[in-house]
């Protein structure tokens, strides 16, 4: 059992989780539960869980050995469900959902990282909530809880007793956010000097933006280019980016200007073009249906902005790309198998 700790987790690991996620929220439990770095269970407790103590297997092919079945929830102070691969994620077992939706009503704070947010967010768990995702898996949230809102520029998202974190090594972060709740700041610090982590970052700091040749550490500026990044088929004012994250449109111009050497609009049609490029490549859509995804006024409009950037027509670079990879335009596998579908028992 749990015991007396001061912090007490549960985690609960998904089919394909991530192994990161994880081995970073064990180790910052561990290294603050004891002195003298021998990790022994004594202010911070886990416990591995599942149905029957049945393995759970790593995205990476690890397999753990649950430490025990499923305990009384409210023997914990948070439950820690795991996510990883959304594909071909088999349902959840009923069980698990049953146990989940019993902590919830007792009250206990459930924790979902990495795509552990999408299991909350499929029990009903997460109604009325913020939440926070990886900006990997940003669309795919979108398609499957239209009603709800993601939030993206963000490591983690505190909502009273639901928490969600994007996953990676933000994890750590949320980690020593509890640890230093419960046991004080200087204990979560130590962990992560152990670590050799410089500093826990907040709940307010960001994602790194998923664009590639951005170097800029700068915060306003990665969490504009995630703003632009959600926002292509309906693209945003630069006034309203630089409302919602609390800078003028003159200090954004100039951020922007200093650290990537191009405006803000600039920014935002290479991104919206290099998406396009992206479709061209990996989809079938005619190049009309692609610059209405991306929020151009029209075919024309996209071709001319696609040609100045890429030196080819929409159409044009299509035919280049299948010519050097014949493969690369054939349509995607549907699934054949309920099983792979994103769905509960």
């Amino acid at each position: 059992m749990p015991g007396t700790a001061k912090l007490r987790v549960g985690f609960i690991l998904m089919h394909n989780f991530t192994l990161t996620a994880f081995a970073s929220f064990v180790d910052v439990l561990r290294l603050s539960a004891d002195k003298g770095d021998r990790s022994r269970p004594i202010d911070c407790s886990w416990q591995v869980m599942s149905a029957g103590q049945r393995e759970a297997k790593a995205s990476c092919g690890i397999v753990i050995q649950p430490s025990s079945g499923l305990l009384d929830p409210t023997a914990f102070d948070c439950i820690v469900v795991v996510g990883g691969l959304l594909q071909g994620m088999p349902p959840l077992s009923k069980e698990i959902a049953g146990y989940l939706r019993k902590a919830a009503e007792a009250g206990v704070t459930l924790i979902g990282v990495c795509t552990g947010s999408f299991v909350l967010c499929r029990l009903g768990l997460m109604k009325q909530r913020k939440c926070c995702v990886s900006w990997y898996h940003y669309r795919d949230f979108v398609e499957e809880f239209p009603d709800l809102v993601p939030i993206a520029d963000r490591l983690f998202v505190i909502d009273g007793n639901r928490i969600t974190c994007s996953g990676g090594l933000g994890v750590a972060d949320l980690a020593a956010h509890l640890v230093s709740e419960r046991l004080g700041a200087s204990v979560a610090q130590k962990a992560l000097h152990i670590l050799l982590v410089d500093r826990r970052r907040s709940e307010s700091s960001s994602q790194p933006a998923p664009l590639p040749g951005t170097d800029s550490d700068d915060i306003r500026i990665c969490r504009a280019l995630l703003l632009m990044e959600q926002n292509l088929a309906e693209p945003l004012p630069i006034s309203a980016i630089a409302k919602r994250i609390g800078v003028g449109v003159r200090q954004l111009e100039r951020v922007f200007g200093q650290e990537l050497k191009s405006s803000p609009q600039q920014s935002y049609l290479a991104l919206r073009l290099q998406h396009g490029q992206w479709m061209l490549k990996n989809h079938t859509l005619p190049p009309s249906r692609i610059a209405a995804e991306l929020g151009f006024s029209d075919a024309s409009h996209f071709g001319r902005s696609f040609k100045a950037r890429y030196g080819l027509a929409p159409a044009a670079f299509r035919k280049q790309v299948k010519r050097q990879q014949p493969d690369a335009l054939k349509p995607r596998r549907q699934p054949d198998d309920p099983a792979e579908a994103r769905v509960f028992e």
